[in-house]
């Protein structure tokens, strides 16, 4: 997955979340970003890149995220190593 993929794949996500009121207020707490904020942010691949951390935090939230986006289970974890700090070495 190139890096404008994954962007648009955080995208999806923020705007999923959004959808998600409990979610939502979860994630701005976890970050300290204030709502109004989102928009402006969203153009930002760090950001995004937390955004994906977010959801990749629980796998309940992965399932339900690309049931809804009809996506496979792998692409949020694929674009978050495309996103700036996804580069984790994998140690297996």
């Amino acid at each position: 997955m190139n890096r404008e993929q994954a962007e648009r794949v955080g995208i999806q996500v923020l705007g999923w979340l959004a959808g998600h009121d409990d979610m939502l207020t979860q994630f701005l707490g976890m970050t300290g970003i204030a709502a109004d904020d989102l928009r402006v942010r969203a153009h930002e691949p760090e950001f995004l890149g937390f955004v994906l951390d977010f959801l990749l935090s629980d796998d309940a939230m992965v399932l339900a995220f690309c049931e809804n986006a009809n996506m496979s289970t792998e692409a949020p974890m694929r674009a978050r190593g495309a996103l700036p700090g996804g580069d984790v070495p994998n140690w297996t």
